[in-house]
């Protein structure tokens, strides 16, 4: 299939962030403790791209999100919450033949050895999406497609679809690539490591975890993930509590690039058309995390995403994109679930413009995205 033609929508109504993926119903426990001993779970929502897609349209962008549910209550309580979010659901499809996936997880962090989730996502609805059955001038129509590993993982469908939309075509937007390993969801047989490295050198920006650049293809340090990604034009290295590390170039031309006045604002957070649109010497910008008290570590990473999205479609520079990111971060590390409000703009801007000094000094806690203080005020150590 071949996308939209470029320029084919308003600048002015054109949707800002198109999200394409596998959203769940989860359900949390009531209490921490192994699944076998949890009395009750509370319902929610998860799902990579969704969790962006909520998090950008809840920051006041233009976001959408493209899934498949199944026609069950499940689907629809999915479709609703996320559309509570501002994200237009318009182009999620319903299959009648497959359920909506759903999981269980335990209070504990994701990076621990006590850590259990129990995935019901096998012939979910949303393992069924290809090439044939998505609606590709929804997910060309904004100015940035994003798009993760996660869905690689849930079928040769869905694997042969992230492909397809990854490939240099002239009206491709601007492709952004979570890596998301999740060894577990591959079937047996999937080079998944090769399959991820592939798929991002073909996006034009890259987020990807130190740990698991390390896990999935051996690659240890920042400088040696970026050697392994040359193609893509902006690469962020998440580093856990050290930060994270943004490789930026500049850029070829492309009919669909991000210049000054379109989203990025520079070269450097640009996108172009196609992958491998890269060229010239990186800036490289380190920019340490915040100091958060952690209420539960899931979701950080898309939050980390959709703030780093959002400082780069209003066309922020390099360092305000990554905070922006971390305190994206934070707002979610502060709550139970994988979703929550962002703080207010003025306030993530004030806070994102502290000299390194200030920045260090921050301690962010529960609650505090919903204090709209001066930067002085926010809690510090």
């Amino acid at each position: 299939m071949s996308g939209p033609a470029a320029g084919t929508a308003d600048a002015a109504t054109r949707t800002d962030v198109v999200c394409l993926g596998e959203s769940m119903v989860t359900f949390l426990p009531s209490q921490p403790g192994r699944l076998a001993d949890v009395p009750s779970f509370g319902r929610g929502i998860g799902g990579a791209e969704s969790n962006v897609a909520c998090a950008l349209a809840a920051a006041g962008h233009r976001a959408a999100w493209v899934g498949r549910v199944g026609a069950d209550g499940f689907g629809d309580h999915l479709v609703e919450t996320i559309a509570s979010y501002g994200v237009d659901t318009s182009a999620v499809r319903r299959d009648p033949a497959r359920p909506t996936g759903i999981y269980f997880r335990t209070a504990t962090d994701r990076g621990t050895d006590t850590h259990e989730v129990a995935y019901y996502r096998a012939g979910s609805a949303a393992s069924a999406m290809s090439p044939s059955n998505v609606p590709y001038e929804e997910l060309f129509a904004g100015r940035v497609l994003h798009l993760s590993g996660i869905t690689a993982a849930l079928s040769a469908d869905c694997l042969a679809l992230l492909r397809d939309l990854t490939a240099a075509r002239p009206g491709r937007p601007l492709v952004s690539f979570d890596v998301n390993h999740r060894p577990r969801l591959w079937r047996d047989g999937e080079a998944d490591a090769s399959v991820l490295l592939e798929l991002a050198r073909r996006a034009d920006l890259v987020f990807v975890g130190e740990d698991e650049a390390e896990e999935a293809w051996g690659i240890v340090g920042a400088e040696a993930i970026r050697a392994a990604l040359p193609e893509p034009a902006v690469v962020v290295v998440k580093r856990g509590s050290a930060g994270a590390t943004v490789f930026a170039s500049g850029l070829r031309p492309g009919p669909r690039s991000f210049a000054a006045g379109d989203a990025a604002g520079d070269a450097a957070g640009a996108g172009s058309a196609g992958a491998g649109g890269a060229e010239g010497a990186d800036t490289v910008t380190l920019v340490p995390a915040l100091h958060v008290d952690v209420v539960a570590a899931v979701g950080a990473g898309d939050a980390f995403a959709a703030g780093f999205l959002s400082a780069t479609l209003r066309g922020l520079p390099v360092r305000e994109r990554a905070r922006h990111g971390h305190l994206m971060a934070a707002a979610v590390l502060t709550v139970p679930g994988d979703l929550t409000d962002p703080p207010a703009r003025d306030h993530a801007d004030r806070l994102a413009a502290l000299d390194d000094e200030a920045w260090g000094r921050l301690r962010l806690g529960p609650g505090w995205t919903a204090a709209d203080r001066a930067p002085e005020e926010v809690r510090t150590p």
